[in-house]
C-alpha cells in the first residue's frame, strides 16, 4: 500500500530535509509526498531545499507542493523589485524586501548568491508561483496555515490559507474532514496529542525547526497518514536565526 507523507515548514534546512527523506522516509515512487510550504528563509540553504524537491519531481516521485507565507514574502518582494529603476546607479530596498529580510529573507537571498529579489533565477520564482494553496485527501484538508472559518465558504480566502494564525475549526465547512497545517511552531507534545487523540479537528505539524535551543522544538516533522505515524529529524543544518 502506498504511503502519504506530510512534511511541514523546512525553512532553508536542506540537509535536514535530505536526511529525513533519504534515511527515514525512503519513499517509493507511488508514495505521496505533500510539502506544506515555507521552503525558504531562516536556514542556510533555501535554494538547496527547492533544488531537492525539484529533483524529486524530476525523478518521478509523487509530490504536491503548497504555498507558504514565506514564499509569498519572496514573491511580493520580487514583483516590486523587478519594477523598480535605479537612482544614480543605486537601487534601494523596497519596504517589502526589508520586511522579508527581517523574517529570514536575508538568508534566502544569500543562498541564491544575490542581494536583490529580482536577481533570483527565474526558474525558482516560477516554481513558487505555481504552488497550490491547499489540497484535499479522503479524510483531510491540508493547507500551510489553515482556513478562515468565519466565512461561509473558507475556500474563498486564499490569503488565510498561507497567513492565518488563529482560527476555530468548523468541520462542517470542510466536509467534516480533519485539517492538517503548519505555519505556527508548536511544541512536540502538542503535535503528538493532536495525532493520538483521534478526535482533534486539526493537526499542527510545524515544530519550529530553526528553534535549535528551545526545549520541545527544533525538529523537522513528517506525518504518514495511512498509519498515522509521526517521525522527526533533529536539525542538522547550522541555523543562527532566532526570530519568530
Amino acid at each position: 500500500m502506498s504511503k502519504k507523507w506530510i512534511i511541514p515548514d523546512i525553512h532553508g534546512c536542506a540537509y535536514t530535509l535530505q536526511i529525513l527523506i533519504d534515511n527515514q522516509i525512503e519513499p517509493a515512487k507511488d508514495d505521496l509526498l505533500i510539502f506544506l510550504g515555507d521552503y525558504i528563509d531562516r536556514g542556510p540553504d533555501s535554494k538547496g531545499v527547492i533544488d531537492y524537491i525539484m529533483k524529486l519531481e524530476d525523478e518521478g516521485f509523487n509530490v504536491r507542493t503548497l504555498m507558504g507565507n514565506h514564499e509569498d514574502y519572496c514573491l511580493q518582494a520580487w514583483e516590486i523589485d523587478k519594477k523598480k529603476s535605479s537612482l544614480l546607479g543605486f537601487r534601494f530596498k523596497s519596504p517589502e524586501q526589508r520586511e522579508w529580510e527581517k523574517r529570514g529573507g536575508k538568508q534566502a537571498l544569500m543562498s541564491f548568491g544575490v542581494s536583490s529579489p529580482r536577481d533570483i533565477p527565474l526558474k525558482y520564482i516560477e516554481w513558487m508561483q505555481k504552488l497550490e494553496f491547499y489540497t484535499e485527501l479522503d479524510d483531510f484538508f491540508i493547507a500551510h496555515a489553515g482556513f478562515n472559518f468565519k466565512l461561509d465558504d473558507p475556500f474563498t480566502d486564499k490569503h488565510a490559507m498561507i497567513w492565518i494564525r488563529e482560527f476555530t475549526v468548523q468541520p462542517e465547512k470542510i466536509n467534516n474532514k480533519r485539517l492538517i497545517h503548519g505555519h505556527v511552531p508548536v511544541n512536540l507534545d502538542l503535535i503528538y496529542q493532536a495525532i493520538q487523540s483521534g478526535t482533534s479537528p486539526f493537526i499542527p505539524l510545524d515544530n519550529g525547526i530553526y528553534f535549535k535551543k528551545k526545549t520541545g522544538f527544533g525538529n523537522l516533522m513528517a506525518l504518514e497518514l495511512t498509519e498515522m505515524e509521526l517521525i522527526s529529524q533533529t536539525l542538522l543544518d547550522e541555523v543562527n536565526y532566532r526570530g519568530e
